[in-house]
């Protein structure tokens, strides 16, 4: 969306810090800190771009600096932020060990395609409109719930839903919940 999510100062984070915790803040495309192109290189049919960032960005924690190993990284959205998620560890299930989706998109096509949902047919401007095939192949290819790995050891997932939320109604992380405890491996071997 543009919007920018300066580093910021929170008491909530101190006892993580205290306890060794590496905390960042990573500014994937589609955001605003870098730019007017920086958000643009991050939506539509770039918005594959935004998860590379994500993903990119964790195995540099884990390969070239060595501030932590997979078995201890983890990663938190919320809303698109969420769909961020989501679609990271459907790409890469074994760069993390846990994951927080906060009322996360990850029905990103049903909820598109459908422009009688409030805030829907404004989002195209942002996402494209799934009506058009160009901007529905391409959404299939990141949609969390459509791309679920089966037979994959996936991170410990807490998914938050809200039941009056205006933007993600509750369904879609109950149904992408749904879709990776019955597509995920049964062994929890992390």
């Amino acid at each position: 969306y543009g919007i920018s999510m300066e580093a910021d100062f929170a008491l909530t984070r101190l006892p993580l810090l205290e306890r060794g915790v590496l905390y960042a803040i990573v500014h994937v495309r589609g955001g605003g800190e870098l730019g007017r192109q920086w958000y643009e290189d991050g939506k539509f049919l770039n918005k594959k771009h935004t998860f590379d960032d994500l993903i990119d960005v964790a195995h540099h924690f884990v390969e070239a600096k060595k501030w932590t190993t997979k078995d201890l990284l983890s990663c938190e959205g919320r809303s698109a932020g969420g769909l961020t998620i989501g679609a990271s560890i459907n790409q890469s299930p074994e760069l993390f060990r846990a994951a927080i989706l906060g009322v996360p998109f990850v029905d990103v096509l049903a909820t598109m395609i459908d422009a009688s949902i409030p805030l829907t047919s404004g989002e195209w401007e942002e996402w494209g409109n799934p009506n058009e095939v160009k901007y529905f192949q391409y959404m299939k290819e990141y949609s969390p719930v459509n791309n679920v790995k089966t037979g994959v050891q996936y991170p410990s997932c807490l998914l938050l839903a809200g039941l009056n939320d205006p933007r993600v109604q509750y369904w879609e992380p109950a149904k992408f919940v749904a879709s990776l405890r019955y597509a995920a491996s049964n062994t929890n071997e992390r």
